[in-house]
């Protein structure tokens, strides 16, 4: 099958090129996006933000409700594990109905279940069911990253998705930040069930926001060409992809190890081991989450000129640098220095994973591959707050469980193995989203089309399509 030319007027172009004198710029780049470009990103942004608000309710309140539901802290954080075990399933449902009906409706239903999962769990009578609500509310969770990004992705121009790609990706420590002050307003005066009440509300802003934006017209074009049942799709991804999907999903483990390791049990850490008054817990973690959005948005533009890779592993290294002054000082202002400059880099890296799960994505799946790696990544990193929240509690100091040494140890571990993976990778950064791509198509279920391809085969059988797959280029003469 030879490589054939579909020709789509200039004005069609999925996201219009940044002027080459501006790319250097990222303020030019920012002026450069198109009303549409502007509002899809802003949507993206905030579904990723208040899903993020929402799941770290549970972390900042975890001592109460332990208190409420007469358990140890480190029972209650198996809710937290709860959520992210079934991130995947999130991913895999609401990815493969991106890819099938498109990324605007299913991010819809999807900000809608997560609302109500959240608001629902502010009424858990028992442990039981808040666990099972979280479980639900973990879904949905799974779902938004991977539609969010892929309609962000393939809405902006390539110049421009290291810059977004940060950004976009600290709507995570954004959401963590939000959670820190309402954690501070809130639970004193009105407790734990409030915080969820409240917080299931402001995402109803971004499913109105979501009737204004336009269907990814990359999708629209890589849609047109479909003509196989999905189970021969999926087949055709798993024949060809399998070593790519396998070494992504470690990736991710080591990822979210990373993220989840030196995050959900930080405010436990500070208020049972430290004995951090509210007020303090909200500074230290607030000045923590500012490093964070300015690392990701930092070398996510970085990203686009260093490569996706060499970025990732000069952001972990100087975070695992760093670890020592995030646990260990007893001065609390230099302990909140630490913790800056370990999110500022943890952070730094991930605000690569955006751009760079979808630049490894195949077409026709990147609603799905960038979601579910992410969330299988997440699935194997689940326990980790649990893992040391017990281990915490077994190593004591003066009688308290050292939390703090456990998080250190644990995250220079997972940070050695993840600048391994990163090292012996890929990456794809000048991928353009406008190549229509049709591996898949060029398989049909008929025994003709079968023979006929087989007899293509044989004609052809020393040429080798880039990554499996055949390329349509879109071009711009009429």
């Amino acid at each position: 099958m030879e490589a054939n030319e579909i020709n789509i007027e200039k004005n069609e172009r999925i996201s219009p090129e940044v002027n080459p004198k501006d790319r250097k710029n990222p303020w030019k780049i920012i002026k450069s996006l198109n009303n549409a470009q502007r509002i899809t990103f802003i949507t993206a942004f905030l579904g990723w933000t208040l899903n993020a608000f929402d799941f770290f309710i549970v972390s900042f309140a975890l001592s109460y409700i332990a208190v409420d539901f007469n358990m140890k802290p480190s029972e209650i954080a198996s809710s937290i594990t709860a959520t992210l075990m079934f991130r995947p399933v999130g991913a895999l449902i609401f990815g493969q109905l991106a890819d099938r009906y498109g990324r605007k409706y299913p991010l819809m239903a999807d900000i809608l279940l997560y609302s109500i999962a959240e608001f629902a769990s502010g009424f858990a009578p028992n442990f039981q069911v808040f666990i099972i609500l979280r479980a639900i509310f973990g879904i949905a969770m799974g779902g938004e990253w991977g539609l969010g990004a892929a309609l962000a992705m393939e809405t902006l121009p390539t110049e421009a998705r290291g810059l977004f790609s940060g950004i976009l990706q600290q709507g995570y420590s954004t959401g963590y930040l939000i959670a820190a002050v309402f954690y501070y307003l809130i639970i004193r005066n009105f407790g734990w069930r409030a915080m969820f009440w409240i917080g299931s509300f402001p995402a109803i802003i971004v499913v109105i926001l979501c009737f204004f934006i336009p269907e990814s017209r990359s999708w629209e074009n890589q849609h047109a060409f479909k003509r196989n049942r999905w189970d021969v799709e999926v087949k055709f991804a798993l024949k060809h992809y399998w070593i790519r999907i396998i070494h992504t999903v470690l990736l991710m483990s080591c990822f979210n190890f990373m993220a989840h390791g030196t995050q959900d049990l930080y405010p436990t850490f500070l208020r049972n081991e430290l004995n951090f008054s509210p007020e303090e817990e909200t500074t230290t973690t607030a000045i923590a989450c500012i490093g964070a959005i300015i690392g990701g948005t930092i070398f996510g533009f970085l990203s686009q000129y260093w490569g996706r890779r060499l970025t990732i592993v000069i952001s972990t290294f100087f975070g695992m640098c760093f670890l020592p002054l995030y646990v260990f000082p007893q001065n609390r202002w230099l302990l909140t220095f630490g913790a800056f400059m370990v999110y500022f880099f943890i952070q730094g890296a991930w605000g690569i994973i955006p751009a760079h799960l979808n630049e490894l994505s195949p077409p026709e799946f990147r609603g799905t591959f960038p979601g579910l790696t992410y969330q299988l990544g997440n699935l194997i990193a689940a326990s980790s707050a649990q893992i040391e929240a017990i281990l915490g509690e077994k190593f004591t100091k003066n009688g308290k469980p050292n939390y703090g040494l456990v998080q250190a140890v644990f995250a220079a571990c997972v940070m050695t193995l993840l600048i391994f993976l990163v090292a012996i990778g890929k990456e794809d950064k000048e991928v353009d989203f406008e190549i229509v791509q049709v591996g898949f198509n060029s398989i049909n279920n008929s025994e003709n089309s079968d023979n006929e391809n087989n007899s293509n085969e044989s004609n052809n059988n020393n040429k080798q399509p880039q990554n499996s797959i055949e390329a349509i280029e879109i071009t711009s003469k009429e």
